[in-house]
């Protein structure tokens, strides 16, 4: 079974939202780092002229390959991230080996029937 890690940079308000959609398109957990810190296209400066930099989450899913498509569509949907600036970024990556997953596996083939055209 072939898998893709998908990353997921969202502000703390938006990590259960995005999860609960990713799990609902057939994603079947994730690994959630808290308190990650980033810059956009441009630097927030606020009051005495120090960089804001607010807490984000970042949301690390490993989803089946033939699932990752809707997956990723929840989690963009779900996160509004393209809906303007700022809303958080998703991005896929391939998974050239993962190992300590056949219970994950058998769980997948036994309660997630294959997705339309997989």
């Amino acid at each position: 079974m072939d898998f893709k890690l998908i990353m997921v940079f969202v502000d703390e308000d938006k990590r259960d939202v995005v999860l609960d959609a990713s799990r609902q398109a057939g994603a079947t957990g994730s690994t959630i780092i808290t308190n990650a810190r980033g810059q956009g296209l441009q630097k927030a400066i606020g009051i005495l002229g120090l960089e804001i930099l607010n807490p984000r989450d970042v949301l690390l899913i490993l989803a089946e390959s033939r699932r990752v498509d809707q997956v990723m569509k929840a989690i963009v949907k779900a996160g509004e991230l393209d809906e303007s600036l700022g809303t958080g970024v998703a991005l896929q990556i391939d998974v050239e080996k993962a190992l300590g997953l056949s219970e994950h596996i058998k769980a997948l083939e036994a309660s997630y029937p294959p997705p339309v055209g997989g």
